[in-house]
């Protein structure tokens, strides 16, 4: 008897663009009930390689199979009715609908919500991803939004699932119940072909892997028989050193000062900032870690400027009051921001680069003057910073949106550093990217602490605060707890406080 023919293939495909291949004659195949990784750097073609499985592109060249029979699609809804589902990096959801709305609108058909509703609750239960299906979706957290994408992946039982960059928003808790809903959808008979930059996790659920490298298939293996740092350096094509983090010894001037800040969430089901306070120094790294939805975004919108103080004083940035000042004036004091959403807050997607460092740098970046925007200066800018940070794109200056995630956010995080801020607020500074580009960054935040500058990391990765951080807190439902130097802490009692354990029982009362 004959064996079965993979679920899905790719022969020789290619995908031109111009001038650019960002698909240069992939080979890619994917066997049923298997959970397959797709690796590479950004930009090396992952993300163009399963739009075209998904519909969403089509190959210039090449052949696609299905069970063994050439098939082509011309679009995402012929995907879905073969059995082809698809989560993707960035959301695609409308903020001021309900989750069942939401649902309804990606679903083929005309099924009232009322009864998406019935069923996305009974889906969602029933792998582990539970959701509200009557809340509006600006009311959730990231790794909340991240849960629709797949639930209502799920509604349609798919046969083959593509994931991309399915745990960069989520907790750890989040994560060991995705990964426990791939081992359930594997045993009802779904492949799963996973993109992703965390590489343990890669080892820990997948049996196979397709390396790609600038367009190109350059290896494949068995993850659970390599290690994270073989599995970098066949992607990067040279071995990855982790960041270089020498003992901070002597801090210098308190650049932040944070005094008995409370602010009220702007979402009625989120966290108020409740008295915070922390002290940031000259030279040093402070990590800030938390599961999501415990008043990360609140905590940086209020040290950002985007939502102002009671008091003028509650924020100090070099001593000078500014908890009643906004986002351009705290710029002008010395200050940088990097929000954790890449696309629609850090940047406009439909912007070019270059007009996106306008919007963020006209303050202080010279790039008006007299009235008049100089273009030639806001574009040679983003040239720096391409070159700065190995931002790989098509065109001089292409639109925000068509840059990868990780390539999005090497430029984002690299036009604030280059400003050499006095300040730098960074939230989840790696999200999603390649473990070159998640180096190249943390050491950048390192080097630039270091050159006297003090960085606040927000970050849900813990292994990356253990990496970069002289000292951590926690936030836990809009309180902060005293800080922790990192030299000798224990990953467990980071977590415990992560948990609400040292915290007023008011405030675990209430975020219970």
């Amino acid at each position: 008897m004959l064996p079965a023919p993979p679920l899905i293939q790719a022969k020789a495909i290619v995908k031109r663009f111009g001038a650019l291949m960002a698909n240069d004659h992939v080979d890619l195949s994917v066997a049923g009930r298997e959970v397959h990784a797709l690796l590479g750097e950004n930009g090396a073609g992952k993300s163009t390689l399963v739009k075209m499985l998904y519909g969403l592109l089509q190959p210039t060249e090449g052949t696609l199979l299905w069970q063994g029979a050439p098939f082509s699609m011309r679009n995402p809804a012929e995907a879905r009715q073969r059995g082809i589902g698809m989560v993707f990096q960035h959301f695609s959801l409308f903020d001021a609908l309900t989750v069942a709305e939401n649902v309804a609108l990606a679903l083929d058909g005309h099924e009232p919500v009322t009864t998406v509703s019935e069923r996305l609750a009974e889906v969602s239960r029933a792998y582990g991803l539970p959701l509200e299906p009557g809340r509006e979706v600006w009311r959730l957290s990231v790794g909340e939004r991240q849960r629709i994408e797949i639930v209502r992946c799920l509604m349609q039982s798919p046969r083959l699932l593509i994931l991309d960059e399915p745990t960069s928003v989520l907790t750890p808790q989040e994560c060991e119940g995705l990964f426990a809903t791939l081992e359930r959808v594997k045993a009802e008979g779904c492949a799963v072909l996973y993109i992703s930059h965390k590489l343990e996790e890669v080892r820990r659920i997948c049996e196979s892997a397709t390396i790609l490298r600038h367009g190109k298939v350059v290896g494949s293996c068995d993850p659970r028989q390599e290690s994270a740092a073989s599995l970098a350096e066949m992607m990067v094509g040279s071995k990855v050193a982790p960041a270089r983090h020498d003992r901070l010894t002597v801090a210098g001037e308190v650049r932040l000062a944070v005094n008995g800040l409370s602010l009220p969430s702007p979402d009625p089901h989120g966290p108020s900032l409740r008295d915070v306070g922390l002290e940031l120094r000259a030279g040093e790294v402070f990590g800030i870690a938390g599961v999501a939805g415990n008043g990360q975004d609140e905590l940086f919108a209020a040290l950002s400027g985007e939502m102002l103080a009671e008091a003028a004083g509650t924020i100090r940035i070099d001593g000078a009051a500014a908890g009643r000042l906004g986002i351009n004036a705290r710029r002008l004091m010395g200050g940088a921001f990097v929000p954790e959403e890449r696309l629609g807050h850090a940047t406009a997607p439909a912007f070019r680069l270059s007009d996106n460092a306008l919007a963020s740098g006209h303050a202080t970046n010279s790039f008006v003057r007299r009235g008049m925007i100089d273009r030639s200066a806001t574009r040679a800018w983003v040239d720096h910073v391409v070159k700065a940070f190995d931002v790989r794109k098509g065109p001089r200056d292409p639109e925000a949106k068509t840059l990868s995630g990780g390539n999005l956010q090497k430029f984002i995080v690299g036009r604030e550093i280059l400003r050499n801020p006095r300040l730098l607020i960074v939230s989840q500074p790696t999200w999603g990217v390649d473990a070159g580009a998640a180096s190249l960054i943390r050491q950048a935040l390192i080097d630039l602490s270091r050159s006297g500058a003090a960085v606040l990391v927000i970050s849900q990765d813990l292994d990356e605060l253990f990496e970069i951080a002289d000292r951590m807190a926690v936030i836990f439902h809009g309180r902060l707890s005293a800080p922790l130097d990192t030299e000798g802490l224990r990953r467990e009692t980071v977590g415990l406080l992560m948990g609400g354990a040292g915290f007023a029982a008011d405030t675990v009362d209430e975020a219970a």
